[in-house]
């Protein structure tokens, strides 16, 4: 770097994926910028956490709380993962849908309501096939509006197609409000794509997924790298004002290092760039009157609802609420060789296995409310889940043999709390209560949010990273913060064809800029 060329001073907000990812990838550059990360919280990972459990009690001594897993798509994610010795677990994932033969089906045994829905099974993978034909109409639609248009029953509606898109993508009760968009990428896009659509079943038998390493842990050893290579820091930091002008940007922080007893001491810091890696409803507060209307109408687009999850060892709640067991009785007839395997699989006594499990035991649960058939409760068993419990139980063991299982219930927009049932889970067995701010794929998402990006990033000395500027995904969340950090003069760091496809499709549509490859012998 020529001497009379000064290092550029880049501050982002938020250190979750995608401010980490930003810092790492500019870390790169120690001679081109000079970095500083704010928090208002007292770690880094935002919604990547993890938290501590009685080892001798529940068979493992810590759990990820809030995100837990991804598919293999998720290159860079793992990338990170694996650049500090940490290594996702693949998985073969069970799920369970419903509750009573009439409303229950799972991907590990034929049920009665996947025989019943045979033909709209079928019928909707040419559905997906004509929302990828005709996607600017199509895809912008809402899930209930395309359901409805092609005449699917309310039924198969209701106890198929969204829970399964709300559990894996996250959407929650805005599920039927989501552009059709996600659903035919839930299947058909190859950069986001969880499995291949099953005509048969439309959820495939066993998919291969991956359990995450201890986030709370990775986090920590990616946070003291990220400072040994000269990045600050700052924790405990709330950014309250943002002040910009042509010529740079002018943060005003609490002291993190304040006697909590004294007032807050403001201090002003000043930068050249700003990267706002926080929600959208956060960054919009933080620029305040003096964000321009484009800014104003893309982050107002982003509508947030307020969800919490009760991590608890209560079997008999879990078991009342969702099919936790098999059953005869909720099995269809074993009609062809291959659904007899799957029944004889699904019957035997569960045996621990490094990639699951022999014999039924679910992993992601849903079941629907009956006054409010639209709307989900969302359950995970931990236990059969996340690797360390499998790891520790030891291979070839019956589940009999292990400890009480750890469950999470999730329960989904506060403003609908008369449907929850978490008064019913018994408070002694509850481990840990989170509040998480999440933000829903609604249409207008679609339509408002993410073609707008383009527009607000990179104008006024800013730009924005995190999983709302597309889907509810960490892998997103990675890119947007890379994308944020290829934009300021970063390179990306080639190491995979998939990687680099899915990185420059991103760049494309959320920064309005085209992605220039490097020769690989360069």
């Amino acid at each position: 770097m020529p001497q009379n060329m000064q290092k550029k001073r880049v501050a982002i907000v938020g250190a979750g994926a995608a401010g980490m990812s930003c810092a790492s990838t500019l870390a790169k550059h120690p001679d081109r910028f000079e970095v500083t990360m704010f928090d208002v919280d007292a770690h880094t990972g935002g919604q990547a956490t993890s938290i501590d459990l009685d080892e001798s009690q529940y068979g493992a001594s810590w759990l990820n709380d809030g995100v837990q897993g991804g598919s293999a798509i998720f290159r860079h994610t793992f990338r990170f993962f694996r650049r500090y010795g940490y290594e996702p677990q693949p998985v073969k994932l069970q799920v369970s849908f419903g509750k009573g033969r009439e409303s229950f089906w799972t991907n590990v045994f034929p049920s009665p309501l996947v025989d019943k829905h045979s033909a709209e099974i079928r019928k909707l993978g040419r559905v997906l096939k004509c929302i990828k034909c005709l996607m600017p109409v199509l895809g912008i639609m809402p899930v209930k509006v395309i359901l409805r248009l092609f005449g699917f029953s309310r039924d198969f509606s209701n106890r198929m197609v969204l829970p399964l898109l709300a559990l894996f993508l996250g959407t929650g009760n805005q599920t039927p409000n989501v552009s059709s968009v996600l659903l035919e990428r839930l299947f058909d896009d190859p950069q986001m794509k969880l499995w291949e659509y099953d005509p048969d079943t439309l959820l495939p038998n066993l998919p291969t997924m991956y359990t995450f390493p201890n986030l709370g842990r990775f986090y920590q050893d990616w946070t003291a790298d990220l400072r040994s290579r000269g990045v600050r820091i700052r924790l405990n930091t709330p950014v309250e004002i943002v002040e910009r002008s042509t010529s740079r940007v002018v943060l005003q922080t609490s002291r993190a290092d304040q006697d909590p007893a004294m007032p807050a001491e403001p201090s002003r810091e000043v930068f050249d760039e700003l990267v706002l890696c926080c929600p959208a409803d956060e960054a919009k507060k933080l620029l305040g009157k003096k964000a321009t209307w484009r800014e104003k109408y893309v982050l107002g687009g982003v509508k947030f609802f307020n969800d919490i999850t009760i991590t608890h060892s209560d079997a008999n709640y879990f078991q009342g609420i969702f099919e936790a067991q098999y059953d005869p009785a909720l099995c269809a007839e074993p009609t062809t060789n291959e659904r007899k395997r799957q029944i004889d699989f699904a019957q035997q006594n569960p045996v621990c296995q490094k990639d699951g499990w022999d014999g039924f035991r679910p992993m992601y649960y849903t079941h629907s409310f009956a006054s409010a058939p639209e709307k989900i409760e969302m359950g995970f068993d931990c236990t059969n889940y996340q690797h360390q419990f499998r790891e520790n139980l030891g291979m070839g063991k019956s589940a009999q043999s292990g400890s009480p299982h750890v469950f999470q219930t999730i329960f989904l927009n506060d403003q609908q709390q008369d449907l929850w049932t978490w008064n019913d889970i018994d408070s002694s067995k509850i481990i840990a209560r989170k509040w998480w701010h999440q933000f829903g794929h609604r249409w207008q998402h679609y339509l408002r949010v993410v073609p707008g990006m383009m527009f607000i990033n990179g104008q006024n000395r800013t730009l924005y990273a995190g999983a709302w500027t597309m889907v509810n995904m960490h892998e997103i969340a990675c890119i947007s913060g890379i994308a944020a950090a290829y934009r300021l003069g970063a390179d990306y760091e080639q190491f995979d064809d998939f990687a680099e496809d899915f990185f420059s499709k991103y760049l494309l549509v959320c920064h309005g800029t085209r992605y220039k490859k490097k020769p690989k012998n360069a």
